[in-house]
């Protein structure tokens, strides 16, 4: 279990970063889950705007893990090439179908269970 503590005096979005980081290649996790680790449940949108702003830092967050709810690739167009997003994640050994993670429950990582809050 890897240990993060967010941080009051980093940005959202920083914190955010700081999450999406600790995500295990070959997992995925939904813009929701890290909102409600970061303690600010229903800002699902915000964390997805952060994954958006990601592309433009010059150190590497693996926003392609990052995923709706329900494990469909809604951000696929912020990717410069909407298959890029779908062909990082089947890199990584997940399967997507139709613009969805398949058997995305077993697929999901929860910062709240996998990171000491």
């Amino acid at each position: 279990m890897a240990d993060y503590k967010v941080d009051t005096e980093f940005s959202f979005f920083e914190n955010v970063y700081e999450v999406v980081k600790l995500i295990p290649y070959g997992r995925a996790t939904s813009y929701g889950a890290i909102a409600n680790y970061l303690g600010s449940r229903g800002s699902a949108r915000m964390v997805g705007w952060a994954m958006n702003a990601s592309h433009q830092s010059a150190e590497a967050i693996p926003a392609h893990r990052v995923v709706n709810r329900i494990g469909v690739l809604t951000g696929r167009h912020h990717f410069g090439a909407p298959e890029l997003m779908q062909q990082l994640l089947e890199s990584e050994g997940i399967i997507v179908e139709n613009n969805q993670i398949k058997d995305f429950k077993t697929i999901f990582w929860d910062p709240a269970r996998e990171l000491k809050i």
